[in-house]
């Protein structure tokens, strides 16, 4: 779906179709976890405290994958 890239303030933003939000359980207000993956822009709804969580997980296990890895040997 095309869409285009529009000035909002002293930002940029997209509109998204209601169809796509509607399919997705989306409406204003709603948080998006976006990010960017092999050269494409991911957009997720965003449960806010498990993703939050989920986030932190990442984080440690990232920090220390050395450290679990022989934990788990």
């Amino acid at each position: 779906m095309k869409t285009t890239i529009r000035k909002i303030g002293n930002s940029e933003g997209i509109i998204i179709p209601k169809e796509i939000l509607e399919r997705m359980g989306l409406r204003a207000g709603d948080n998006i976890d976006l990010s960017e993956e092999a050269g494409k822009l991911v957009l997720k709804p965003l449960d806010d405290d498990f993703n939050r969580q989920l986030e932190h997980a990442e984080r440690f296990m990232d920090r220390y994958k050395v450290a679990l890895k022989k934990l788990a040997e």
